[in-house]
């Protein structure tokens, strides 16, 4: 073999190489797990900031396997779409609401019912616990999501535009309270005393200004983080509903996933939640003095009466019918 002929065979290997490593490049990046999130969450709301804590815990405990896409705003799929997206496989993770579960199951209904949970800490050892474990096997086998966790949405208050003398659900009578569109919601509006009208999230500001309706109900982070507060005068604490988001990622991405990689998105879910959790509290009890300040009357009203009128309601309506025999009593033992 003459020196000219090695030179070449080598150069012709090493050409070889360097065109295998340039095809491996992309199928490496491909290699990646594709995380799509959506929400309806606003940037400045703690349940979109916590998808940035998601996202960054996984980028520190697996650097370079995950693939996270954050969609704030309901930009990639409206608020309630986001099941069947998942279950179709067009989207990986998505923060959903007991209400969007409830279309489905309807036994989840009951998570939707005002003054059963009874705060943030209740929230998590019911769905922490064996209640959490078995309305989440429930999911996963019907809506072809897994829930990985419940985030604190905060303690419902009711928002008017214009000041009322609420003392009671009667003091609410033919106020055109926003509530989200499911049926859930819209009872729960019902059971308050008041009219309920249904009126997606992003059109709530609007509609207080112009008067399509009369208030909103949310808890206080998102009144501010939503700005509700520059088009409504007074607050009413009736503390109706500890609010839940339940973090949920499609079976079907769910069980793409390794041992090590499941572990290392429940970690991350579990930050994203803990990084919501505590500032969620944390300005909620801060908050009552901010709207004072923006002029708005914070008032409370006689809960009592508001808790009695609501869960007779519940009581005696088709939901409690669905509900699991026994739940509500377990749910309330839970200390």
């Amino acid at each position: 073999m003459t020196h000219s002929t090695s030179t070449l065979r080598r150069r012709t290997l090493l050409g070889a190489v360097a065109a295998l490593g340039a095809t491996a490049l992309p199928s490496l990046a491909q290699s990646k797990v594709a995380l799509r999130i959506s929400t309806p969450a606003v940037p400045d709301d703690w349940h979109g900031k916590m998808w940035t804590v998601f996202k960054e815990s996984l980028d520190k405990s697996a650097p370079g396997e995950f693939d996270v896409q954050i969609n704030l705003n309901g930009s990639l799929f409206k608020q309630g779409t986001e099941p069947a997206a998942m279950a179709r496989g067009n989207l990986e993770l998505a923060a959903i609401s007991a209400q969007d579960i409830a279309k489905i199951l309807p036994e989840y209904s009951i998570f939707t019912a005002g003054y059963l949970v009874r705060d943030p800490d209740h929230q998590q050892k019911v769905f922490n616990g064996p209640i959490g474990a078995e309305m989440y096997k429930a999911v996963a086998e019907k809506m072809e999501v897994q829930i990985l966790g419940i985030g604190y949405l905060g303690s419902r208050q009711v928002n008017l535009r214009e000041v009322r003398n609420v003392k009671t659900p009667a003091d609410l009578k033919g106020v055109k309270l926003r509530m989200p569109g499911s049926k859930e919601w819209l009872f729960l509006g019902e059971a308050l005393g008041a009219t309920p009208t249904p009126l997606a999230f992003g059109e709530v500001y609007l509609g207080l200004k112009t008067g399509t309706v009369d208030g909103q109900d949310n808890p206080l982070p998102s009144v501010r983080a939503a700005k509700f507060y520059e088009v409504t005068k007074q607050i009413v604490l009736t503390s109706h509903l500890t609010d839940g988001i339940f973090i949920a990622i499609s079976n079907k991405a769910w069980a793409a996933m390794g041992a090590a990689q499941k572990q290392k998105v429940q970690a991350a879910t579990q930050a994203a939640i803990a990084f919501n959790n505590d500032n969620r509290i944390k300005e909620e009890a801060q908050l009552v003095d901010f709207f004072k300040k923006e002029g708005l009357q914070v008032t409370t009203p006689d809960v009592e009466s508001f808790r009695k009128t609501v869960q007779a309601a519940y009581q005696n309506s088709e939901y409690a019918k669905v509900w699991p025999k026994g739940l509500v009593e377990r749910i309330n033992a839970v200390k």
